[in-house]
């Protein structure tokens, strides 16, 4: 599976599944995340007591409204029309069309004191660009939260770097053609986000309460000291450029 056109294709399948998936959130139909990782990734993000979140790939909008509770203001960009205007009309944020490629060539000017990937993180080469963006998207002191399948129990083999199908199963009726997304191992999480700028500065592992295995792997990581300033300075440099 050539990397391009699985980029592509991951858009594709959330623009032809868009309604399927809000239904299946609202009603509560994925298990798990009933069970923990919903709970797992907003407990994570309180617990830096944030004024201020970047919800990228943000759905139909559920973790803004939960923050929104809480006080916090949120930003949310997602890529797919419908779930945005999904996200609108619940309110809970400010909810904005915006890609992740636009995300990584500066669309965003705003900065937060947590940006948060809520299992958005499905490609390759795009999500290297976008996490490349987050360091200049933060707050002196922020931070980065992204919650993802654990590698060690996401049943991939082998355990390599790599393209894989996508399923829905356990999401529900209404769904049609999965997306395909980029398997990482813990090890290449790490270089990930080295690479993007950032420093790992913990790892949580949500245990599934009926399995006894993790549910998923969060991820935190803040911005190498001077990488968020440069990069912010370097993308209104751009900016400035093309007005």
């Amino acid at each position: 599976m050539a990397a391009g056109s699985s980029e592509a294709l991951i858009l594709d399948a959330w623009h032809a599944n868009a309604q399927a998936w809000e239904r299946a959130v609202r009603e509560g139909r994925i298990a798990s995340r009933k069970l923990v990782t919903d709970q797992a990734i907003v407990e994570a993000v309180l617990s830096r007591s944030p004024r201020t979140v970047i919800d990228l790939g943000c759905g139909e909008g559920w973790l803004a409204r939960t923050l929104a509770h809480e006080g916090v203001q949120v930003v949310g960009v997602d890529a797919i029309p419908s779930l945005v205007e999904a996200a609108q009309a619940q309110g809970g944020g400010d909810f904005r069309v915006i890609s992740y490629d636009e995300v990584a060539a500066g669309a965003l000017t705003e900065r937060a004191d947590v940006v948060v990937c809520n299992f958005s993180l499905l490609g390759g080469a795009s999500v290297d660009a976008l996490l490349a963006a987050v360091p200049a998207l933060l707050e002196p002191g922020g931070a980065l939260l992204i919650q993802t399948p654990h590698p060690l129990t996401a049943d991939v083999q082998p355990y390599a770097d790599g393209w894989r199908e996508g399923s829905w199963v356990g999401c529900g009726e209404g769904f049609e053609q999965p997306a395909p997304w980029y398997f990482r191992t813990l090890g290449s999480w790490v270089s990930t986000l080295e690479a993007a700028g950032l420093t790992l500065l913990g790892l949580q592992e949500p245990i599934h309460p009926h399995t006894g295995r993790p549910a998923s792997a969060i991820f935190l990581a803040g911005a190498r000291q001077g990488d968020g300033d440069e990069q912010a300075s370097r993308r209104s440099v751009s900016r400035h450029r093309t007005e």
